[in-house]
């Protein structure tokens, strides 16, 4: 049985808050992300995990 990954919020009013969330959490580990797109970051300016 396969299962299928999907990025789609239950809830898409939601969407602010997790937004919201994602940015409050990479502060506290010392992320600087941006609004957008944040695929140009660095492995070591993303910090690493593990």
């Amino acid at each position: 049985m396969s299962s299928k990954n999907t990025n789609k919020l239950n809830v898409p009013e939601a969407r602010n808050a997790m937004d919201k969330f994602k940015m409050e959490a990479a502060s506290e580990v010392g992320v600087n992300l941006k609004e957008g797109y944040n695929g140009d970051l660095t492995s070591r300016e993303a910090g690493s995990v593990g």
